[in-house]
């Protein structure tokens, strides 16, 4: 953990990333897309697509595999993908250590939880029910409903809408510096967590770093989350 940069008071909506931060995915989805190319004939490097997992697929595909995803070579490999990974890894996901308890507690104070995501909106469902947090989530918004991916912020001012609260009334939760960027791009500040395979240095620009959410429970009171955050 590090320390919480100021004090805020509680805020009044968190904006939720899911994957690494809620549920451990992001392995699995870089195995997806490697999966996926070497299907179609385009090898793509595992270390360098994990690394980049966060972002959008329209930003990804270019930098991963040197193809545009509307091409058409890349408008299959994004759909490959997304049979791979729902079939082969899906199942198998386990949450981020302590995500219930985490977002329990944030409801139980009256905190709005709304989840701001890459992910398409077929995908997050699968995504919310496999992490058993879907019954807590209160809105949702999608990489569908957006012109821009992560790191662009075009999600969390769509997160801050379907919120109902200013910027300065809410606080993102992530784990990558794709979270980060797009985050503070809103004028939204950021806790981040080191679940998705990012280490401090990465996450430069959130206001705390966290091991996983367990570690913000532990720690809830004096995060940027509790009443003397």
């Amino acid at each position: 953990m590090s320390q919480p940069q100021g004090r805020m008071g509680q805020p009044d909506a968190v904006l939720l990333d899911v994957d690494g931060t809620l549920i451990d995915s992001n392995a699995a989805h870089a195995r997806a897309y490697v999966d996926a190319g070497r299907e179609l004939g385009r090898a793509l490097d595992y270390e360098e697509v994990v690394r980049l997992i966060g972002m959008g697929g329209d930003k990804l595909l270019p930098r991963a595999a040197g193809i545009e995803e509307e091409s058409g070579l890349g408008e299959r490999l994004t759909a490959r993908k997304k049979e791979i990974f729902s079939a082969r890894y899906l199942p198998e996901l386990k949450p981020t250590p302590g995500a219930r308890e985490l977002l329990h507690r944030l409801r139980d104070d009256g905190i709005k939880l709304v989840v701001a995501t890459s992910a398409s909106e077929q995908e997050l469902g699968k995504l919310l029910e496999q992490a058993g947090i879907g019954d807590l989530i209160q809105a949702t918004t999608n990489a569908d409903e957006v012109e821009g991916s992560k790191p662009d912020p075009d999600i969390v001012l769509a997160a801050l809408e379907r919120a109902g609260f200013p910027a300065e009334r809410c606080v993102m939760l992530g784990d990558t510096p794709y979270d980060v960027k797009a985050a503070t791009g809103a004028g939204v500040r950021i806790v981040a967590v080191r679940s998705g395979g990012w280490g401090n240095a990465d996450l430069e620009g959130a206001i705390a770093v966290y091991e996983h959410p367990r570690d913000i429970l532990e720690h809830y009171d004096t995060s940027p989350f509790g009443r003397g955050g």
